[in-house]
């Protein structure tokens, strides 16, 4: 398959909209990308990002297009900007209709002065929302139906392998870039490099733009789930955390992975690597066809607990302490979410108002479907915040050994996350980075004994 598979993505959207809608004869689709936009008061254009329900129906990246899907006909028509002349002398003649017809796997490619000739066709055209690139097109539109949103949803569930092959090139840029920032510790002494090693690989390797703000934090910072600062020094520390990921043609990669400094783990921080790796380990071999991901997340708190009460943070029974919630302060957010063309993708239905709180956070809530990829990133964070919370509730406070967790404070937290695809007997993971405690304590070691001059590092 040499094009992105847009006619057969449409062809999902029907079927999913057929069973909320079962007449379509008076409807059509109509989606707009998004446009280049400049800062207030600037003529500085900000980073471009198409919008991802009109990408998935068209593979198209040229800001201000539009797309129109005849349901009936099953015909998906492109519709680019007019030529801009007056622009042509700084950026060049566009994409013509030729070059997008050979390009793109749509059944037309037209202008957009051509748009108004299909809007008229149907009673109903179905939209997004009206935004500043389709307002002009307002009373053709019915826009915001849950209907449409849930046939675009439910279509970006399941990855072709189209989609597959773009997240495979997502995860192998990503982890060469992990490998690379642990390979540099002798020109990284600032968070800031850390991130800087990052994004400079990835652009190498011929991906611009991260999936999401990398979060790269040492020692106590490990302990922001989000941490994107990302500009403290690493002196006097002994932990990092770095959580990134390259996008590939919009599709994301999601990893994360923590470190020594040093090259080697102190007790402490191998403790809280080593639980991690037990959750991960032993929710990751729970991935197949029709698992509950509520399941497979609250097995990581009942390893966790397992894990505290060997290590002395915790004490007294574990179907008490599981039942406490208390392991929420340790461990805050779910187990993992979707990924596609979003960093957190479509299709999961959070609860944010759960009365658990060990699923209230949760992404992804409905069983397990060949097809999905997910992300496994169980983690154990010190955070003085939460866990001050936890000590001010008598429930939960008495099974916390507050001497013990002293002692881990300076490592911060722990997060290990892999990007999984659900098979038809299992799961194949994605990421290829090591997570294995003595080959990640190798990597640094292996980089530290270089001399700084050995990297490319200007200033």
């Amino acid at each position: 398959m040499t094009k992105y598979p847009a006619r057969q993505h449409a062809l999902n959207v029907k079927k999913h909209l057929k069973t909320k809608i079962k007449d379509l004869s008076d409807y059509a689709l109509f989606l707009s990308g998004s446009f280049q936009e400049s800062y207030k008061y600037s003529d500085t254009a900000k980073v471009f990002r198409q919008e991802r329900y009109f990408y998935y129906l068209t593979g198209c990246n040229v800001p201000s297009s539009h797309v129109f899907y005849d349901l009936n006909k099953e015909e998906l028509i492109l519709f680019l900007p007019e030529i801009d002349y007056d622009d042509v002398m700084w950026s060049g003649m566009p994409l013509s209709l030729e070059e997008a017809q050979k390009k793109f796997d749509v059944d037309k490619v037209l202008y957009e002065r051509d748009i108004d000739n299909y809007l008229v066709k149907y009673d109903i055209n179905l939209t997004t929302d009206i935004n500043q690139s389709n307002k002009k097109y307002s009373n053709f539109l019915k826009q915001s139906d849950k209907r449409l949103f849930y046939a675009l949803d439910e279509s970006r569930l399941i990855k072709d392998d189209y989609e597959i092959s773009l997240m495979r090139k997502a995860a192998q840029i990503t982890d060469n870039s992990h490998l690379a920032v642990m390979s540099a510790l002798p020109i990284e002494t600032n968070e800031t490099h850390i991130h800087a090693e990052f994004v400079y690989h990835s652009i190498r390797q011929g991906s611009k733009h991260q999936a999401y703000d990398p979060i790269c934090c040492a020692g106590p910072n490990c302990g922001t789930l989000h941490y994107v600062k990302n500009d403290d020094s690493m002196e006097g520390r002994s932990s990092v955390l770095i959580d990134a990921g390259a996008e590939w043609e919009n599709y994301c990669a999601d990893v994360t992975r923590c470190f020594p400094i040093s090259g080697v783990w102190t007790p402490e921080h191998i403790d809280i690597y080593n639980a991690v790796l037990d959750m991960q380990s032993q929710t990751m071999a729970m991935i197949k066809p029709g698992a509950s991901w509520d399941e497979i997340h609250l097995k990581a708190h009942k390893v966790l607990i397992d894990n505290f009460l060997h290590l002395g943070i915790f004490k007294g029974d574990k179907d008490e302490i599981f039942k406490s919630h208390v392991s929420t302060a340790f461990f805050p957010h779910g187990l993992g979410h979707l990924l596609g063309l979003d960093t957190h993708d479509v299709g999961g239905y959070p609860n944010y108002n759960d009365a658990d709180p060990k699923l209230r956070y949760l992404r992804l809530r409905r069983d397990l479907q060949q097809g999905m990829v997910v992300t496994d990133e169980p983690g154990i964070y010190f955070s003085p915040y939460l866990i001050e919370l936890a000590m001010k509730q008598p429930e939960q406070a008495k099974f916390i050994q507050t001497d013990v967790v002293e002692k881990y404070l300076p490592i911060g937290g722990v997060r290990i996350e892999d990007d999984i695809l659900v098979t038809a007997d299992g799961y194949d993971n994605l990421t290829g980075i090591t997570s294995d405690p003595d080959e990640v304590a190798a990597i640094v070691q292996k980089g530290r004994s270089r001399d700084p001059s050995h990297f490319h590092n200007v200033v």
